[in-house]
């Protein structure tokens, strides 16, 4: 057994959120997919995290968001580390205060348990290479492993550009246990994305994506949801490597009324857009075919639009949006990010 230091030691990790083109939306067992995602990882969006560390004698657990305490976060990454204790044996008898923050407003519409969730383990992985005196790179595929443990759409965001999560038959070494890197298969265009997000609301959502997910267990449409997200995936992948943007945006547009009409048809039903959600859509479409831009939108659990273009059109898409689209939009707020 390695003798412990008492000395106090910090690590600090960045770690970006994502989007989602194809859905993750139901899962079985610890936190398995019951069919493939696969995200845009984003740039500007992310969290950062600090973990002061020292040996105690005892396991302590302090946790920060933006400066105060908070008891939730706290007790939902207690609960992580001690129902996946077998991975995390390095901390016994630890004192560990966290620290976190994100560069984005909460309920903007952006996965932050995606971002939190990723830059909390890629901190634990770097304490475990100090306390081991190992000074090789963290292994990805198994932060991306327990980054799922923590949060399924985290298992993306320890990958740049794009990311897969869920085994397809079309990408060698692809799981539902970690996600996997796409970058080397996307082709060029698709590396200059924008995803600007609309904020049609900063309430907090009316149903957590955790209930939403298990209401996806006796759903009536589950069984061919998963079908048709597993034939998304694949022709996804195929428009991906071609850099095919009309298919792209079929696909991303189809994925994203798909998640919501799951939500409308479970039970019990429920609803989370917004009339003006529905406004930026109709908004979207009619630009796309009037002025021929490449632009398409997608969603996430909730109401709040992202608009996904190349750099080429950014110009353009940006002017269209102050014009047309902040008018729908909370205090006018929008985010402009970028791949990455």
């Amino acid at each position: 057994m390695k003798e412990r230091s008492n000395d106090l030691f910090v690590v600090t990790k960045r770690s970006p959120s994502n989007i989602a083109i194809i859905k993750y939306w139901g899962k079985h067992g610890k936190q398995l997919p019951n069919n493939p995602s696969l995200s845009f990882t984003l740039t500007r969006c992310y969290t950062e995290t600090e973990i002061k560390c020292e040996y105690c004698g005892d396991n302590v657990l302090d946790f920060y968001f933006e400066g105060k305490e908070n008891t939730i976060f706290k007790d939902k990454i207690n609960k992580f580390l001690v129902d996946n204790k077998q991975y995390f044996g390095f901390l016994d008898g630890m004192h560990l205060e966290i620290s976190s923050s994100n560069s984005f407003p909460h309920s903007s519409g952006i996965a932050s348990s995606a971002s939190s969730m990723s830059a909390l383990v890629m901190c634990l992985l770097e304490i475990e290479k100090i306390v081991n005196h190992d000074d090789t790179s963290i292994d990805l595929n198994k932060a991306s492993f327990l980054s799922r443990l923590a949060s399924g759409s985290a298992s993306r965001s320890v990958y740049p550009v794009m990311a897969l999560w869920g085994e397809t038959p079309s990408v060698i070494g692809s799981s539902d246990e970690f996600a996997v890197s796409v970058e080397n298969m996307v082709a060029p265009i698709f590396k200059t994305y924008h995803d600007s997000i609309l904020i049609v609301s900063s309430k907090e959502k009316s149903i957590s994506s955790r209930l939403g997910h298990s209401l996806m267990d006796n759903h009536p449409c589950a069984a061919s949801r998963y079908e048709k997200a597993r034939h998304n995936t694949e022709v996804l992948i195929r428009a991906l490597q071609q850099g095919d943007i009309d298919t792209f945006i079929e696909i991303a547009e189809s994925e994203a009324l798909q998640l919501h009409e799951l939500m409308h048809t479970s039970n019990p039903p429920f609803d989370l857009m917004m009339p003006e959600t529905m406004k930026i859509i109709e908004a979207v479409r009619h630009y796309r075919t009037c002025c021929n831009i490449p632009l398409c939108f997608t969603l996430d659990a909730g109401p709040n639009v992202h608009l996904l273009y190349p750099d080429s059109v950014a110009d353009d898409v940006v002017d269209f949006i102050k014009k047309d689209l902040v008018k729908y939009c909370v205090d006018n707020k929008w985010i402009d990010d970028i791949v990455g």
